[in-house]
């Protein structure tokens, strides 16, 4: 077949079959498609739309591009866990032990950062000796024996749809639902995963800035796990604000243990409560999301969650003594405060900026090749709703040097606060969850 016929077919609104779109993937990985004959078609996708089945093809496609991990060997249902991402968003470090402590496996292969804040792997190295390259069988034997490993993504993992999404980047076709969704399934896919949860951010602080949007995301993710035989749910889940108070890798892994000892924010430890009886009901150790709710809060309490996070940091070479001595952990050496210049009530927070000013700080990587400073961040004093007085600490710095650049940093964060006399309504952290029986609504 010609690829121009498969583009003028996408352009008029026909759709596609298995076959053309896996000549497509796999001519486009081999670099015998050119780059503008697959960008054409990215913006047919974008403009027509893809099926179902048409984006279930292409995940299955993608997924099968490069390597595809077997789990097999591990014992009992394996439920992935993956987020469109956020400031503050440290959930797997709670859900993972909270999730493997109810008895569900959790192995994992999550990514580092690129843009605001660090990703779950630079999160975890900031533990000293902790180290995320296991084997194969090291990984599979570590989660029969403990119930749970995180390792880092393998690079070649999916390796269409990095090639695909590097190419969408820089022709316009970021955007389109369907492209989005099969990126993100293939991946989880590719990680062997039997059952998917999914956590879609929406608000200032995420891709998806309105609730439709991030529900029609949901929707498609969910349909292709349908469509390959992995159950797949979605929580859709506030971004307008941070989550949680810390900003920051070793600043994170701090409030993930306050939490996982029942002592963390309330908005983190509400998501992370939904995400994980999502992930046991699906793993088949609860039969209501209530039950599952239950079980895990009763994990927290009982300690077992945190004893589960010791083993994982010890099982991969880390200081476990962490899980009780946090001050062991880095720390930057000098903070400053962010002070209100005026009294109100905290009606919104720009949580890009406040990622990009942890950025700044050397928290999250400018470039692929940036060296992240585990120490720094921001550790957010007010959230939206707080009465706050002219003079009060809105935020605190965790700086290297006190210095003209820490300085505009801070001049970033007061800009990201919107201070105003009438307190504003409170919008949930958790908006609705869709599965494939449809969408609930809170």
């Amino acid at each position: 077949m010609r690829v121009v016929d498969v583009i003028h077919k996408k352009r008029d609104g026909g759709e596609l079959t298995a076959e053309e779109i896996g000549v497509l993937v796999t001519g486009y990985s081999r670099g015998d498609i050119p780059d503008y004959q697959m960008s054409a078609w990215a913006m047919a996708v974008l403009f027509r739309g893809m099926t179902s089945a048409e984006t279930a093809a292409l995940t299955l496609a993608m997924a099968g591009s490069g390597d595809q991990v077997d789990l097999s060997p591990i014992h009992g249902i394996k439920v992935d866990k993956h987020s469109t991402g956020g400031v503050g968003d440290k959930t797997t470090l709670i859900i993972g032990p909270l999730v493997a402590s109810a008895g569900v496996p959790v192995a994992k292969m999550s990514g580092r950062g690129l843009g605001h804040t660090g990703g779950t792997i630079d999160k975890l190295e900031s533990i000293e000796g902790f180290h995320t390259e296991l084997s194969r069988d090291d990984f599979i034997k570590q989660v029969n024996d403990i119930g749970l490993s995180v390792i880092g993504q393998s690079g070649n993992l999916a390796p269409a749809d990095k090639k695909l999404y590097a190419l969408r980047d820089v022709t316009g076709t970021v955007e389109s639902i369907p492209l989005i969704a099969s990126s993100v399934m293939s991946k989880k896919i590719a990680a062997g995963a039997d059952a998917i949860v999914l956590d879609v951010k929406t608000g200032s602080g995420a891709f998806m800035k309105t609730v439709q949007d991030a529900e029609e995301l949901a929707n498609a993710m969910v349909a292709i796990g349908s469509e390959v035989g992995r159950q797949t749910a979605a929580v859709i889940s506030d971004m307008d604000q941070p989550l949680g108070f810390a900003i920051g890798n070793a600043l994170e892994v701090e409030e993930a243990l306050a939490t996982l000892k029942g002592n963390g924010p309330e908005d983190l430890t509400e998501l992370c409560l939904a995400l994980g009886a999502h992930m046991v009901v699906l793993g088949g150790n609860a039969a209501t999301f209530d039950e599952a709710k239950e079980l895990l809060r009763g994990k927290l309490a009982s300690g077992e969650a945190l004893d589960k996070f010791r083993l994982f940091i010890e099982a991969q070479g880390g200081d476990g003594r962490i899980a009780d001595q946090p001050e062991l952990l880095p720390k930057a050496p000098f903070t400053i405060e962010v002070q209100s210049n005026q009294s109100g009530y905290v009606n919104a927070i720009e949580a890009e900026q406040l990622g990009l000013a942890a950025m700044m700080l050397g928290a999250g990587r400018e470039t692929k090749d940036s060296v992240i400073d585990y120490a720094v961040g921001v550790t957010l004093r007010k959230k939206v709703g707080d009465e706050v007085k002219q003079g009060d600490t809105l935020a605190l710095l965790h700086v290297r040097e006190q210095n003209e650049s820490a300085a505009k940093v801070g001049e970033r964060v007061l800009e990201a606060y919107t201070i105003e006399n009438a307190k504003p309504a409170t919008r949930p952290l958790l908006l609705s969850v869709v599965t494939a029986e449809g969408i609930t609504r809170f």
